[in-house]
């Protein structure tokens, strides 16, 4: 049987009505930038979040670039983050003139270690970017005590776990991306909220940031024509937010169809490799569910078997970014962040998302076993 990795028509056709009915409706009016859709939606999203304000923006790149720079991250700032994820995370690091640092992360996790991220603070480290990687959010106590401790801000990278929960303090469960100073979010159409092209958002309950977050999607500017600084063309398109407001009403729903097959394979995988662990203060967004094997050989030879079968996977992240040639002038090599050298060879993706049914992920959790006999 063949599995996709991600099945857009599965989700679309249960509010297919909605969706058209919206999407008519900006139509109608024509008011394709800025429209009184985004501005709803950002309402929506920060409501649903918990935080005082929403900006959309053009894509979750941006998302990230302009937190930076709004939060007031300078040139020569240093910005530690996780070597294992997207580049988005530390490139737009770079673009606003920061230097990346790249802490180790924890073997069970995958999310960056504490522990690390405190050895590699400096006098110029100016904020600390946690990636809550496939959906599952970092040991936000311990970042957040560290940021206090030194004076840094915290930038959550939010992408791959909207919805995702943290319980901070053990006392109060906050939504990943509003513990910080800044949540930066993608809507990329595979994302747990997706829209039907790209999309981003930041979210934030400081006043200050939130104004200039404003300006910088829009040239830098508040009044047409008057341009206080130099800004970014990345307003997040009137249609899409048309759509991601009706998708936002269902996608608890789809978070708790996601915790279902991942519970659903961790059963039928259980005893045969390492499946997501979920800590008790978290809870799951499962945007990837993602395996890891005692050995790379294992863990090549199920995704080629698996891909013999047609079942879709990916490597969620095959080279980690502070080995990657974009980053060569930093000096990073094999050995320098063992944990994530180790994790990056022995983890592989597969199929998730609500729709996946009992057949199918018998399908695929059939074929991991049979790989490894």
């Amino acid at each position: 049987m063949k599995v996709p990795m991600v099945d857009m028509l599965a989700g679309y056709a249960p509010i297919k009505d909605e969706i058209e009915a919206a999407v008519k409706t900006v139509f109608n009016k024509a008011n394709f930038i800025l429209g009184e859709e985004v501005t709803r939606f950002e309402k929506e999203f920060a409501a649903h979040n918990g935080t005082k304000y929403a900006v959309g923006v053009a894509n979750g790149t941006d998302a990230i670039r302009m937190a930076l720079i709004a939060s007031g991250v300078k040139k020569g700032d240093e910005v530690i983050t996780s070597p294992f994820t997207f580049i988005a995370t530390s490139e737009t690091i770079s673009q606003v003139g920061a230097i990346p640092v790249f802490a180790d992360i924890d073997p069970v996790t995958f999310n960056l270690d504490p522990k690390s991220v405190e050895q590699k603070i400096t006098a110029k480290t100016k904020a600390i970017v946690p990636v809550h990687l496939y959906g599952l959010p970092c040991d936000m106590d311990a970042i957040m005590a560290l940021a206090a401790k030194h004076n840094l801000l915290v930038i959550e990278d939010t992408a791959q776990a909207f919805t995702a929960k943290y319980n901070l303090g053990g006392k109060e469960w906050k939504y990943c991306g509003s513990i910080g100073h800044c949540g930066t979010y993608s809507f990329f159409p595979a994302k747990n909220l997706g829209a039907f092209g790209d999309g981003g958002a930041v979210t934030t309950n400081d006043d200050k940031i939130y104004e200039t977050l404003k300006q910088l999607r829009n040239h830098g500017s508040k009044v047409r024509y008057h341009h206080e600084m130099e800004g970014f063309n990345s307003r997040l398109d009137t249609v899409q937010a048309a759509i991601l407001s009706i998708r936002l009403r269902h996608v608890e729903k789809w978070t708790e169809m996601r915790n279902a097959v991942a519970a659903k394979y961790a059963e039928a995988l259980q005893g045969v490799c390492v499946t997501p662990v979920v800590p008790e203060n978290a809870r799951h967004s499962f945007n990837y569910y993602t395996l890891r094997f005692d050995s790379k050989a294992k863990r090549d030879n199920a995704q080629k078997y698996l891909t013999e079968q047609q079942i879709a996977n990916q490597i969620y992240y095959p080279i980690a970014l502070h080995l990657q040639e974009a980053y060569a002038h930093l000096g990073g090599k094999r050995g320098d962040l063992p944990v994530c050298d180790a994790v990056m060879d022995t983890v592989f993706s597969l199929p998730m998302y609500p729709e996946l049914s009992d057949e199918q992920i018998k399908t695929v959790t059939d074929a991991v076993k049979a790989s490894l006999k």
